[in-house]
């Protein structure tokens, strides 16, 4: 969960990388709040722009600074030259060298933020902060407030809490779907609300499994999609990082990670455990048809935690050939495969126990067909 933290004095000599960046964080802070009324909504319409370009990727970003700027603690006000002020980024030959905007926006904020002219260098420093804001807090939803504690043994809290979720999301909108089609005269519409599973989560319309890995939707696809939507969301949260590196101070970033992070990893975890259990069903079909006699080569679905997206561990069971199929075949490769990935230190430490738990199904899977 988010925690209130106190801004540093920034007295001492050698301070935390944290706390450099709190400090950042509050600096720019002070100085969006210090500005009119009228230069706060233009900083943040010009943010919008720049957001929007930034987590599109677009080929080019245009962006205005303000015609003046307070700064300094007497709260001076210092004008910005007309022929300063209009600001593109994203020429041909970066598009060509393939310089996309991640890195020739960031790029220019920084040239213009090391300007001699302080009311040119502020006013960057601030569009780059209301960018960043904008992603943050209106880009992305907000969800409810949720406590996860880390399995055994690992690092990232991913299991809800249980006794989390409210008692009623009848009427809460960002607990309940509106069906649309079944709302009577007059009276809005129906509220369906989300299964206690899946109120324990940020967000409940993404998820998929319950704390059983029962699926939730109606198909494989539609829980992959909600994967998806989590990934996007970390996505544009990462990129409001990569902008502005202090707003991993900001008390909202922190917790719309907390949140969607702890989701995405219970339920990448819980779609490929579905999925390995898909694959051991077919795996017996076809052994039943007798249609496995040429060989049997499997890619384990698993997700990585550091990746954030499902990957594969690809193995041969029976090499090609005219090989008759017996199940002992899958419980010695499973075997073999868990030694294997036991030692593999590509893998973080969570990863690997959670590809060896699928490791562990295929060959327990098998050994009662023996």
């Amino acid at each position: 969960m988010a925690t209130k933290t106190k801004p540093q004095n920034g007295n001492s000599l050698i301070g935390s990388p944290a706390d450099s960046l709190r400090e950042e964080y509050t600096r720019q802070q002070a100085l969006f709040e210090a500005q009119p009324a009228i230069v706060q909504r233009f900083l943040e319409v010009q943010g919008r722009q720049v957001a929007e370009s930034f987590t599109e990727r677009a080929q080019r970003v245009r962006f205005t600074l303000p015609d003046r700027i307070t700064v300094g603690e007497k709260a001076e006000v210092l004008p910005i030259s007309e022929a300063a002020r209009t600001q593109s980024v994203g020429k041909f030959a970066d598009r060509l060298s393939g310089r996309d905007v991640h890195i020739t926006l960031r790029q220019r904020l920084t040239e213009l933020e090391s300007s001699p002219d302080k009311a040119i260098a502020t006013s960057a420093g601030l569009i780059r902060f209301a960018a960043a804001q904008h992603i943050v807090r209106n880009m992305l939803p907000a969800g409810r407030s949720v406590t996860y504690t880390a399995a055994e043994g690992e690092e990232i809290p991913s299991v809800p809490v249980a006794g989390s979720e409210p008692e009623s999301a009848i009427t809460a909108e960002r607990d309940a779907i509106a069906e649309e089609g079944k709302a009577e005269e007059g009276r809005g519409s129906l509220q369906v609300p989300y299964v206690p599973a899946a109120r324990r989560f940020y967000l409940p319309q993404w998820v998929a499994f319950d704390d059983r890995g029962r699926m939730l939707v109606h198909s494989v696809d539609e829980a992959e999609a909600h994967v998806a939507s989590m990934q996007k969301f970390l996505d544009m949260l990462f990129a409001a990082r990569s902008l502005a590196p202090y707003m991993v101070a900001d008390e909202e970033f922190e917790k719309k990670r907390y949140g969607m992070l702890g989701q995405l990893v219970n339920q990448g975890r819980a779609l490929a455990w579905h999925m390995t259990g898909t694959i051991i069903a077919a795996i017996k079909e076809r052994a039943a048809a007798q249609s496995l006699n040429r060989g049997l080569s499997l890619r384990l679905p698993y997700f990585d935690d550091q990746e954030l997206r499902i990957k594969h561990h690809a193995f041969v069971v029976i090499p090609a050939g005219r090989i008759m199929f017996v199940p002992a075949f899958v419980v010695r490769a499973a075997q073999e495969e868990q030694a294997k990935v036991a030692q593999d230190t590509r893998l973080g430490p969570s990863t690997r126990k959670h590809l060896l738990r699928e490791l562990s199904l295929l060959e327990v899977s098998f050994v009662s067909a023996e």
